[in-house]
């Protein structure tokens, strides 16, 4: 086959990836499962598998394994393997699967490979190791990656990685690279950065709580978002979700203001909760998710308590039971 032919052929799968998490990003939230750890520490595939199945049952747009929430920094290749492998199979083509990957682009681009065998859809670039970078660095690292896979990739700025909106205009002509996830909230530039790409570029909210911003990141032309609550309360994440969509500004302020408020100060008096919080409220709805890996650490029993209460105040309002 021609170079040319080559390429059309990554374009049409490219396309075919952006349509279907476009489609799943307007119907439902962006699922980023928990990875499951046994309480030694090791690996659980079939506490993660079941996991899995649980969280595609409750209809997400995505499904993101091995990213921050699933712990990607803690794997290592052959458990990354096995995450990702579990959730293509567990998903069986229902809906896209995007994995995790990072670290400087060479290591990354390893995992990228490991992704591939595995049959995910896409991939998700998780910000860097350690240094902060000049813009011209931060595409560069993102250009070499989407280089040497054939996979679509989906930039994610947060901590140390903030692009500027004339870097997303390049990122949004490389060839592969399909989307952002913003996890920094600045509606400024990001508002500069929508207006700045094609419109067939993806962006979603990647928040660390996404509903608390999700009706402003809207108002500046992005409504999709990644919901943690998926991870523990679908039922919350998807009655927000059906508020938002129907306008119903009474049950989302209801919502903000007895759970997902309260949670997030919950979340915020840790370093760490973004994830150990949300594991340790999965496993109080019964799933197989384990603990958390050093350097993360489970929450304490006195947060652990209110966490309860909490959780069970946020399913009460949507006429569900812990």
């Amino acid at each position: 086959m021609t170079s040319e032919g080559t390429n059309a052929d990554a374009g049409t799968a490219r396309a075919a990836v952006v349509r279907r998490l476009r489609e799943g990003m307007a119907r439902s939230v962006l699922s980023f499962p928990l990875t499951s750890f046994r309480d030694d520490g090791s690996l659980d595939p079939d506490g993660y598998r079941a996991y899995v199945a649980q969280r595609l049952a409750a209809a997400p747009g995505a499904l993101f394994p091995a990213c921050g929430t699933g712990e990607f920094f803690s794997l290592d290749e052959d458990e990354y393997r096995q995450v990702v492998t579990i959730a293509v199979e567990e998903s069986g083509g229902r809906v896209p699967v995007v994995a995790g990957t990072g670290y400087g682009w060479a290591q990354a681009l390893r995992f990228a490979r490991v992704a591939e065998e595995a049959g995910a859809d896409a991939l998700l670039v998780m910000p860097h190791y350690l240094t902060t970078a000049p813009q011209e660095g931060l595409v560069a690292q993102v250009e070499r990656i989407a280089a040497g896979t054939r996979l679509p990739l989906v930039a994610y700025q947060r901590g140390q990685v903030s692009y500027t909106a004339e870097s997303v205009r390049r990122l949004a002509h490389v060839p592969g690279v399909i989307g952002l996830k913003d996890g920094h909230g600045d509606l400024d530039r990001l508002q500069r950065m929508v207006l700045a790409v094609p419109e067939d570029f993806l962006f979603f909210n990647g928040a660390a709580t996404a509903e608390v911003q999700a009706r402003a990141y809207a108002a500046v032309g992005v409504p999709a978002y990644s919901s943690a609550v998926h991870a523990f309360a679908p039922e919350i994440a998807n009655a927000f979700l059906a508020a938002l969509h129907a306008g119903d500004l009474g049950t989302i302020d209801k919502l903000l203001r007895d759970f997902y408020v309260p949670l997030v100060e919950l979340r915020d008096r840790v370093p760490g909760y973004a994830v150990s919080l949300v594991k340790a409220a999965a496993r109080l709805r019964g799933c197989p998710v384990g603990p958390v890996r050093a350097p993360l650490t489970d929450p304490s029993a006195a947060d652990l308590a209110e966490l309860k209460t909490l959780l069970a105040t946020g399913l009460d309002l949507v006429g569900a039971a812990l």
